[in-house]
C-alpha cells in the first residue's frame, strides 16, 4: 500500500513543476489513475512519458506498494480545463 501523498512526492521528485491527481480506483491504495501535468513531458510521446512517470515510480512498483496504474500525461498546454471551483 502507498498513500496518495507519497506517490505524488515520487511524481514531484522527479517533476517538480507536476501537478498531479491520483484516485484510488479499488480503495485498497495500490491501484491508481494518476494524471500528471508537467513541462517534463514537452516533446515526448505517449510511450516516452510513459516511461518517465515508470521511471519515477519504480521504487515502490517494484516492492509491489503500486500494483496498478493507469497514467494520463499532459503538458500545461494540452491539460484538460479544469472546472471551476463553486464559491
Amino acid at each position: 500500500m502507498i498513500s496518495k501523498e507519497i506517490l505524488i512526492g515520487y511524481i514531484q521528485k522527479a517533476m517538480p513543476d507536476a501537478v498531479v491527481t491520483v484516485v484510488d480506483r479499488t480503495g485498497t491504495m495500490d491501484h491508481y489513475r494518476v494524471q500528471i501535468v508537467s513541462e517534463a513531458f514537452r516533446g515526448k510521446n505517449l510511450l516516452d512519458r510513459q516511461r518517465f512517470v515508470y521511471q519515477a515510480l519504480n521504487e515502490p512498483m517494484k516492492d509491489g506498494r503500486i500494483h496498478a496504474l493507469e497514467i494520463k500525461s499532459f503538458t500545461p498546454e494540452e491539460a484538460p480545463a479544469q472546472a471551476p471551483s463553486g464559491h
